[in-house]
């Protein structure tokens, strides 16, 4: 199983691994922090964004590196709307929250199924433009005139997202992990997903 937790609760989650399943052995393997108990059991933890830890085999040492970049984004997509924010480690620069009704599925046939469908995808294509608008204004902000790019985290619905990510207005953003499977993107969602982003992955496997 994978668990998600913060930076700041990892040296208690190591702790706790080491009570439940005996003196447990720390080792940093292929950038991420590994633990193999007495019983058996082991986990790999990774930092969030895709990083690499590289540091000693300890949890203090994993935690203190399990921080957001100075500069990055997330992106949220599904057919009922869009959420966007520009972070600078863990403060919001910037942020967008849209909702868009898109009809859902009817049982009708015929030319009434072709109609209701034309009109859906209408719907849904006008959506992601404005999640496309909101995205680059905010997402791009800077990159046209640095040589860099920006680390964007993103979830929602993968069609619906790759939509969005096809605008060449979006060029210089980077899509890292997590992939953040979320509902109808609201500012109680996008606020969740900012601390689900910088989240630590942890894979356990229990003897």
């Amino acid at each position: 199983m994978t668990v998600s937790v913060p930076a700041e609760r990892i040296e208690r989650w190591v702790l706790n691994f080491n009570g439940r399943h005996g003196a447990t052995a720390l080792s940093v393997v292929g950038g991420a922090l590994t633990g193999a108990a007495a019983d058996g059991s082991t986990f790999a933890a990774r930092l969030p964004f895709e990083a690499r830890y590289a540091g000693l085999p300890d949890a203090a040492g994993f935690a203190a590196a399990a921080t957001p970049p100075d500069d990055w984004g997330i992106l949220l997509v599904r057919k009922g709307g869009f959420a966007v924010a520009r972070l600078e480690g863990d403060k919001t620069v910037e942020s967008k929250v849209g909702q868009r009704h898109v009809q859902g599925r009817t049982k009708a046939g015929g030319q009434s199924q072709q109609r209701f469908s034309r009109r859906r995808d209408n719907q849904a294509r006008q959506a992601y433009e404005a999640a496309a608008d909101h995205a680059a204004r905010i997402l791009g902000e800077g990159l046209d005139k640095l040589d860099q790019r920006r680390a964007v985290v993103t979830g929602g619905d993968h069609a619906a997202v790759t939509e969005v990510l096809e605008d060449p207005r979006l060029a210089k953003v980077t899509v890292v992990g997590p992939w953040l499977p979320v509902p109808d993107p609201k500012r109680g969602v996008l606020e969740q997903a900012v601390l689900d982003a910088c989240a630590v992955r942890i894979e356990v496997h229990n003897a």
